[in-house]
C-alpha cells in the first residue's frame, strides 16, 4: 500500500521562494508551502525539502520540529546548538502553542469539542496511522468551528499532543475528513489540489531572552 502511495502521490514540490517571518541571532521562523518535505526523504528524488532550503539562507539552521509534506504553514529552526535544545525541549514538553486552520468535509455539528483517541501506526499500510484504543499513544486535539458552508466545515484545531498525522486521523475519526487528503480522503473529499491543512500559528519562548513569542502565516485557502 506505501508504494502505491508512492505512485499515487509523486513528489513533486514546490519551487516558492523563501518566506521569512523572523530572523535573529537564534532562530529562524520560515512559512512552509504545502507539498514540500521538512526534511530530507530516502532517495535522492526525495531530497529538496524545506532544511536545505533554510541552510542555504541560514547555513547553521537546525531542525526543531517537523510539519507533513502536504501540510502549510509556520515552521521555526534554531540557528545554534543552544537553541535547538532549548526549543526542542519546549517541544517535548508540549510547552509550545500550535495552532492550525483546516477545511473539512461535511457540516459539523456541535461548534467546539475535543477528541482523545490514541493513535498508532498502521503497520501493514504505514504511513499511515490509526485509532487505537489499547496500544495507541495518547493523542489530545481541541477544536472549534470557524464556518460551516454547503458541504464542508472551517475550523480551528489546537493539538495539546504530537502524534504523526494526529489532526488528519482525529478528523477523519470524526467523520469529517480534511479535504484534499492524499492519504485519508476519497471520492469528492479528495478532489482537491492540496491538503487543507495549514499550520496558521505557533507560540515559542525565545530560546535566550525567554520572551513568549508568537508567529503566524495566514492560510492561503
Amino acid at each position: 500500500m506505501s508504494g502505491a502511495m508512492t505512485e499515487i502521490t509523486p513528489y513533486d514540490p514546490p519551487m516558492d521562494p523563501l518566506v521569512v517571518l523572523h530572523e535573529d541571532s537564534d532562530i529562524v521562523v520560515v512559512a512552509k508551502p504545502a507539498g514540500l518535505l521538512s526534511v530530507p526523504g530516502r532517495g535522492e528524488h526525495l531530497a529538496d525539502c524545506l532544511l536545505t532550503r533554510v541552510q542555504v539562507a541560514f547555513p547553521t539552521a537546525l531542525l526543531v520540529h517537523r510539519l507533513d509534506r502536504d501540510t502549510s504553514g509556520v515552521m521555526v529552526f534554531a540557528l545554534t546548538p543552544h537553541a535547538q535544545r532549548h526549543l526542542s525541549k519546549q517541544f517535548e514538553e508540549r510547552k509550545t502553542k500550535k495552532t492550525y486552520v483546516a477545511r473539512v468535509w461535511g457540516q459539523m455539528a456541535e461548534k467546539t469539542g475535543t477528541v482523545n483517541f490514541p493513535l498508532i501506526v498502521d503497520w501493514p499500510n504505514r504511513p499511515l496511522q490509526m485509532v487505537d484504543h489499547e496500544n495507541g499513544k495518547p493523542a489530545h486535539t481541541d477544536w472549534r468551528v470557524l464556518k460551516v458552508k454547503d458541504s464542508e466545515t472551517r475550523v480551528r484545531l489546537t493539538p495539546k499532543t504530537g502524534r504523526s498525522h494526529q489532526l488528519r486521523v482525529h478528523m477523519l475519526a470524526l467523520g469529517h475528513v480534511i479535504l484534499g487528503d492524499p492519504l485519508y480522503a476519497k471520492g469528492d473529499a479528495r478532489a482537491f489540489d492540496r491538503l487543507m491543512l495549514h499550520s496558521e500559528e505557533l507560540r515559542i519562548s525565545h530560546p535566550e531572552s525567554g520572551k513568549g513569542m508568537s508567529f503566524r502565516a495566514k492560510a492561503p485557502f
